[in-house]
């Protein structure tokens, strides 16, 4: 399975790259009135209004910090109508992709009701890895509901 590891602040995580559609540099984005802090704004792709989630605020409660690393990865969520939506997900330090067994990721000792989308854990050169589960994340910040891939995109 390949993966895309990135940080927020000093913790490390995942995404599986199958859902990936791209990975572009950080921008300017259009803010929305009363969203909840997490949510970065808007951005225009290719003419497709994407919304996107700062991740480290979602999770850690502060703001991704702006480096030259800090990127927006767009990746695939499937709603209601099973079509794939895009979704940009703010991270820092993006910088590489490895190649690791289904099975090297162990599930958490323990889960939490508010954040499912914090999946499995793995364990490189002593460092957790803690996998960013996207069948979850779009439902717990109120996009539609996820219901699986479509049998044909």
């Amino acid at each position: 399975m390949l993966t895309l590891l990135f940080y927020l602040g000093d913790s490390a995580y995942a995404i599986t790259c199958e859902r990936i559609r791209e990975i572009v540099p950080m921008m300017t984005l259009k803010r929305a009135p009363h969203a909840p802090e997490w949510f970065g704004g808007f951005f225009n792709y290719r003419g497709d209004i994407v919304p996107v989630i700062d991740l480290k605020r979602l999770i850690q409660g502060r703001p991704c910090e702006m480096r030259l690393s800090t990127r927006i990865i767009l990746v695939d969520y499937y709603g209601h109508r099973k079509t794939p939506s895009l979704l940009g997900l703010i991270a820092e330090r993006v910088t590489e992709t490895v190649r690791r067994l289904e099975t090297a990721a162990a599930s958490p000792p323990i889960r939490f009701e508010e954040t499912p989308y914090l999946g499995a854990v793995m364990i490189e050169d002593k460092t957790l890895i803690q996998r960013i589960d996207l069948d979850y994340l779009p439902d717990c910040i109120g996009l539609p509901e996820t219901e699986g891939k479509p049998d044909a995109l």
